[in-house]
């Protein structure tokens, strides 16, 4: 047995707790024979760091996975990296930039070269980060997006999907990166609200009969304009729909369509229809005939104004920036008379969230897979519960996104990715092959290009349950760990990955890629805010780690974790739960100092004495509570059995009880119990737990120690017995504090209306009754004077003489005088949230210490009160 430090340090056990176990591979056993278990880590970026979401995400994997090895599972914890194609891109074009270089000044291969030297020495910081954070991942079978084996699963994938007929080449619109010059996902779309305008025009019916007013908040698309709509059934422009307008600016003749997407009640009810560059318009213009091939297009890619397929734009036009764009529209417009009116308005508005520029909705060729087929797959698993997703509150969200799924663009305007496996002739036909020299001998020798294009990082990434294992070839690991037993995701990424992962997955071997779902919630501050760095409050977990220990921090995610939904995260509970560490630290220093040493049995030893008896049953309890939480993924429940088992019932009750009286029966329960809370705990805190278990000299490390198995039941006399103790000193002692009975003074107990059984364990608990209520004398008869305090357990009325203790007549007016001020307080905090214009127009924070503050004085005042009434 190794001496503990007297101060609990957690970084120095961190790290070197994490070295061993990875030095010594047991974040992988070899248990070959053994029932697999799988999880997959969401692979996080090449270019990343760790947050706060990414720490909640990864802790609840770890204790996942740290549970099922103690169950004796082989537990595979897939790792990896995303290659992040836009983001790695931007990282590497950036350094060039400081260098007044530019990726352009190189050939692709050449770039690709200063992205993989980048990787190689900054790339995979997170994963650094992951192991400070504690994760017990399989870092012996790392993968990247980008390796030799996951590309050649890539490619066959596309190739795969073109064969059936899924994958195909389209003219769509998409969001379009200005800056990057590149077509993103809804994901890296973020929306602001920006102050802008709101611009009506009129645009005159070509025969002269009038004009119809339209309203937009982009006026320089209006030079793409191709049709004006109005509702069919608004009987404002019944007579009008067919008829063609001239175009103010162009003067090029729109047609008047019907289409419900013009709503009769906002505006004028008609709107103007700019297919090329709206994704409504884009809709309604393909309802009303257009091909998207025939869709005016204004825009380059750099959004600048381009001559339009009918030849209409005037040339002083043409180059042009949005917004410069703008700006001459509405001064051609209010030259032809067609300007109505300007009002200002807030405007929602799309922007990349890594290039920070507004987002355009452009008509362009792209690659896309046809996913209703797959997702109508997934949706069926789903209903037949070979998924289940957790909560069960996402499952209509789930469904109502497959139900409702657009074709998938898959193309991106990359270097850094995997390039699209597509060869193009001269005239254009396409040859889709695994390799260049397939494709060769498709086109019969003919000059081929390839497609310059790589495919959207979550194409590769909707692979990772199957091509991590070594698919397509049929490795041990693909045979044994596909499916995966659970994935563990934020909402945020529910259709960006999850579902992708869950269409892949059943398209390409069959099966689902995992038997259950959870979904967790997203951090916020501690007001309930989101997170961003515009705001100043976002969280570095790697300096609460660094403050308070990982322990902490992870404990501080399990026990904040309630099934999807966000977390509110406040430092505090951190510094709370490195208080719980150090409780726990503290407390196996006082079992060395008692001669505690290791538990050599893992079931519960022989027990005779009432307390070992219930401290027993009480870990018998606190074991199911755990094994139902894991079992319904209720990591908030883990956390709050494992809590108060250990801080209340062993910490502050166990260890009292058993104070001064450790016999060789208590020695070997005490240390049966203190380690089964190593072993529950760990999972959660695997650090601290770790060191604790060391401590004590051990065939084997805890990570690889069984989870408890007691062969023992809870002894209900014991537990009666233990609860009843517990109550009796719980009151004594409430009464001492709240009467001002000084801590040296020691009370006689008179105990009235005892039944046989209270006046056994009376006698039975004399001794640690008399030194945790601090008592000089207890007694089997009623006491008849004055001035006593009165507490009642069970059947019977405990007296506490205080006569010559205290000035009861002084502490009686004290506290009348606490319980009237307290009262008066509660009553005015009532008057004020009784008052709809504080609570309707006062700052929420403020409503809510109004709120917080009433309940407190409410419950200060009944303590007081109830205080003097024991004094009669």
């Amino acid at each position: 047995m190794s001496e503990l430090p007297k101060t609990f340090e957690p970084r120095a056990i961190e790290d070197r707790w994490y070295a061993h176990w990875e030095e010594r591979g047991l974040f992988r056993p070899e248990r070959s024979d053994a029932e697999p278990w799988t999880i997959v880590n969401p692979p996080p970026n090449v270019t990343g760091s760790l947050h706060i979401g990414h720490a909640l995400d990864n802790t609840l994997q770890d204790i996942a996975t740290r549970h099922q090895r103690m169950l004796g599972k082989d537990a595979m914890w897939v790792v990896g990296m995303d290659h992040a194609g836009i983001a790695t891109q931007m990282v590497v074009e950036r350094q060039l930039e400081e260098r007044q270089d530019k990726r352009t000044n190189y050939s692709r291969d050449d770039f690709i070269a200063k992205v993989w030297e980048w990787k190689e020495e900054s790339g995979g910081q997170i994963t650094r980060q992951l192991r400070r954070l504690g994760c017990s991942m399989d870092w012996s079978n790392e993968r990247f997006t980008m390796d030799d084996g996951f590309c050649r699963a890539v490619t066959k994938v596309f190739v795969e999907l073109y064969n059936r007929k899924l994958a195909y080449r389209d003219k769509r619109l998409v969001n379009w990166d200005p800056k990057f010059q590149t077509a993103i996902s809804d994901l890296e779309v973020e929306t602001r609200d920006v102050q802008g305008k709101f611009w009506t025009l009129r645009y005159p019916l070509e025969d002269g009969s009038g004009a119809i007013e339209v309203a937009t908040t982009r006026p320089e698309t209006m030079l793409a304009d191709m049709a004006v709509a109005v509702h069919p059934e608004d009987a404002r422009y019944a007579a009008i729909i067919g008829k063609q307008i001239k175009h103010p600016i162009t003067g090029r003749l729109i047609p008047v369509v019907a289409d419900e997407h013009a709503d009769p009640e906002l505006g004028s009810g008609a709107v103007k229809i700019t297919p090329g560059h709206d994704f409504n318009d884009f809709e309604v213009g393909k309802r009303a005939g257009f091909a998207p091939r025939d869709m005016l297009n204004m825009f380059d890619g750099q959004a600048r104004v381009v001559q339009t397929q009918d030849g209409l734009l005037p040339a002083d036009l043409i180059g042009l920036t949005r917004e410069e764009a703008r700006k001459r529209v509405v001064e051609l417009l209010e030259s032809e008379g067609a300007l109505v009116a300007v009002e200002d308005r807030t405007i929602p508005t799309p922007y990349g969230d890594r290039s920070g520029v507004v987002i355009e909705p452009w008509l362009t060729d792209q690659w896309y897979v046809d996913v209703r087929p797959l997702a109508e797959r997934v949706a069926a698993a789903t209903k037949s519960g070979e998924i289940k997703i957790v909560p069960e509150s996402w499952a209509k969200t789930w469904y109502h996104w497959l139900e409702n799924i657009q074709p998938w663009c898959v193309s991106r305007q990359l270097w850094w990715g995997h390039r699209i496996p597509a060869w193009f002739a001269e005239d254009g036909t396409v040859f889709v092959a695994e390799t260049e020299e397939e494709a060769r001998a498709q086109a019969g020798d003919r000059p081929l290009r390839q497609d310059e294009d790589v495919l959207d990082t979550w194409f590769s990434s909707a692979l990772w349950p199957f091509a991590t294992l070594g698919w397509p070839e049929e490795t041990e690991d693909l045979k044994r760990h596909y499916p995966n037993d659970l994935l563990i995701s934020g909402f945020d990424i529910l259709f960006f990955w999850d579902a992708r992962m869950a269409m892949q997955g059943m398209e390409f071997m069959g099966e689902v890629p995992w038997r259950t779902l959870y979904l967790h919630g997203l951090v916020r501050d501690a007001k309930g805010q989101k997170m961003s760095k515009s705001k100043g409050n976002t969280v570095d977990p790697l300096g609460l780690i660094d403050k308070y220990g990982a322990d902490a921090l992870r404990f501080t995610m399990a026990a904040m974790e309630s099934q999807g939904r966000d977390i509110k995260l406040d430092e505090k509970r951190v510094e709370g739960y490195r208080n719980f560490a150090t409780k726990l630290w503290n407390a196996a220093r006082f079992l060395q100092m008692n001669g505690v040493g290791a538990s050599q049995t893992i079931a519960a030893p022989e027990a005779t004495l009432p307390v070992n008896r219930w401290i027993i049953g009480e870990v018998v309890e606190t074991l199911a509570k755990l094994d139902k939480a894991f079992a319904e993924l209720r990591f908030d429940e883990m956390a709050d059995a494992i809590y108060h088992f250990t801080w209340g019932t062993f910490c502050d009750w166990y260890v009292e009880l058993v104070k001064g009286a450790f016999d060789e029966e208590t020695k070997r329960v005490a240390a049966w119990a203190f380690d089964q809370i190593l072993v529950m705990l760990h999972p959660m805190m695997p650090f601290i737990t770790e060191e604790l278990w060391g401590s004590n000299e051990r065939p084997y490390e805890l990570i690889i120690a069984k989870w408890p198995a007691p062969e023992a039941a809870v002894d209900p006399d014991a537990k009666a017995e233990v609860e009843w103790l517990i109550e009796l000193v719980s009151e004594v002692r409430s009464a001492r504090t709240e009467l001002n009975v000084p801590p040296s003074a020691k009370l006689h107990l008179f105990a009235t209306d005892a039944s046989d059984d209270t006046g056994a364990r009376l006698d039975r608990q004399h001794q640690t009754l008399s030194r945790l209520a601090r008592l000089d004398s207890i007694q089997l008869s009623r006491f008849d004077g004055a001035g006593a305090a009165q507490v009642v357990v069970g059947e019977a009325t405990f007296a506490l003489p205080l006569e010559g203790v205290i000035d009861l007549g002084a502490e009686k007016a004290r506290l009348a005088k606490g319980a009237e001020a307290a009262e008066k307080e509660r009553d005015s905090l009532a008057q004020r949230l009784g008052n709809s214009a504080f609570t309707e127009r006062a700052k929420p924070e403020a409503v809510e210490k109004a709120r917080a503050d009433h309940a407190a004085k409410a419950a200060e005042a009944e303590r007081l009160r109830a205080a003097l009434e024991r004094l009669g």
